[in-house]
């Protein structure tokens, strides 16, 4: 669904809507109490009070819950996870000690957290809330977590086992990242980089006219700017999902500068899709295990967001492979085999770029849907590049030949922007801000020196 951004009034409805929630889930909590210690109620059941009318709260939260037509246990969940960071302590109820061993009730769930000094529910706690000693309904309560429920599978709550041997209701229930943002401030949410998230988006304020390539590679990059806009239609509506995987694949090749990391955030650009871009020299680990728990990370949050995943420097996973002389090379192949699954299991865009197409192992080069050459420019496609690489602000000396810099130097749309901006940043501290011809030179001999080439 499309969530559109709060304004101030929609701010408002969005508390409003959660205020009456909140009320509602303290009555069912104080219900579920005095049921389950016999104590005198006015209601026979936690069904007995009605849940408030989403149709009278607009908001983003209630046009979330009518999307997906929850249930009231559904919905039970959803406040049980998102109440300890907007009313933590509405739970302290579940503190009450079991006197007779003089302990936590088991049957209320919850962990013990390292600082917040809440109570954290667990879906043990969400079973008793909804559930307490009706067996059966526990077993519907379990359905709900089940990886299928689209609870789960939306990724809008999200439960954290601790330990794999413990009991499956035992994890922590939270809401998702995503869910959490929508619900408190009505935005996106966007992750950034960090440890747990080894990606960083892509935004570009460029346009495609702004992109100087090769006829055919721009041919080739407009079929995928086709299979993002009709994707839907011919998977779903003509009911090739039977016979294609659900994402596409691309890798794109070429020396570095060429355009790659360009035309990867244009194609998320015009299409109003997020890129997040993963430098794979930087995230493969030398210690066994990291490497796939960083990739988890990513594709977990990025399964059910229309992302595309742009991965750089491929070939520090993707090389070669190694063989299986010692347990970590056998290991280092286990863990490209599950990123090559995950890869293929993605229902958007990955992208996959490298300097030199020799690098990637041909067994990979079968799963890709495209692959796309970003060769160096030529003189006339440099000149291009090179009239367009200078602010307005700025003018030429009259000694500066751009024709002839475009056939001498054989540069690459990222080394003429380097070149430009070192001009400009002279050019800026003079009165008149001009760019001198001594200057691009200099600046040319730079990018040169990083290959080894010289004027």
């Amino acid at each position: 669904m499309i969530i559109q951004p709060l304004t101030q009034s929609r701010l408002l409805q969005n508390a409003l809507a959660l205020k009456a929630e909140l009320e509602w889930f303290a009555q069912i909590i104080d219900i579920r109490f005095k049921l389950y210690f016999q104590q005198e109620c006015a209601y026979n059941s936690i069904y007995d009070l009605p849940a408030p009318d989403l149709g009278l709260y607009p908001s983003i939260y209630s046009d979330i819950l009518l999307h997906y037509n929850v249930s009231v246990d559904e919905r039970l969940i959803i406040l049980l996870a998102l109440t300890p960071h907007i009313y933590p302590q509405l739970l302290d109820q579940f503190f009450t000690q079991n006197a007779r061993y003089n302990r936590a009730f088991t049957e209320f769930g919850g962990i013990k957290p390292k600082q917040h000094t809440g109570f954290i529910p667990t879906a043990e706690t969400a079973a008793f809330l909804i559930a307490a000693n009706d067996f059966v309904h526990r077993l519907q309560v379990w359905e709900m977590f089940h990886e299928d429920h689209f609870l789960i599978q939306q990724k809008v709550i999200e439960l954290h086992q601790i330990s794999p041997t413990e009991p499956r209701l035992s994890a922590t229930l939270s809401l998702s990242d995503e869910y959490l943002n929508y619900f408190i401030s009505g935005q996106e949410y966007r992750p950034t980089f960090s440890s747990r998230f080894p990606a960083q988006r892509l935004s570009t304020k460029r346009e495609w006219q702004d992109l100087v390539l090769e006829p055919q590679t721009i041919e080739e990059v407009q079929e995928i700017k086709d299979w993002i806009l009709y994707k839907d239609k011919l998977m779903t509506e003509w009911g090739m999902d039977i016979k294609y995987k659900p994402g596409y694949r691309s890798l794109f090749y070429g020396p570095p500068g060429t355009g790659k990391s360009l035309t990867a955030s244009l194609l998320g650009k015009s299409t109003g899709l997020d890129v997040y871009r993963i430098d794979l020299s930087k995230v493969v680990s030398k210690y066994i295990g990291e490497t796939e728990k960083n990739m988890a990370n990513i594709f977990d949050r990025a399964e059910n967001r229309n992302w595309i995943l742009f991965f750089d420097e491929a070939d520090a996973l993707f090389g070669k492979r190694t063989s299986t002389t010692d347990a970590k090379d056998r290991y280092a192949n286990q863990e490209i085999a599950y990123l090559l699954q995950r890869i293929e299991d993605f229902p958007g865009l990955v992208i996959l770029a490298t300097n030199l197409k020799g690098n990637i192992d041909e067994a990979f080069s079968r799963r890709f849907q495209s692959m796309i050459y970003f060769p160096m420019p030529r003189p006339h496609q440099r000149l291009l590049l090179w009239e367009s690489a200078f602010p307005s602000q700025t003018t030429l000396s009259p000694d500066i030949d751009l024709d002839l810099l475009a056939e001498k130097y054989e540069l690459a749309g990222g080394s003429i922007a380097n070149v430009a901006r070192y001009a400009t940043l002279l050019a800026i501290q003079r009165p008149s801000h001009t760019i001198h011809k001594a200057d691009l030179l200099e600046g040319i001999r730079r990018e040169l020196r990083k290959t080894n080439k010289t004027t």
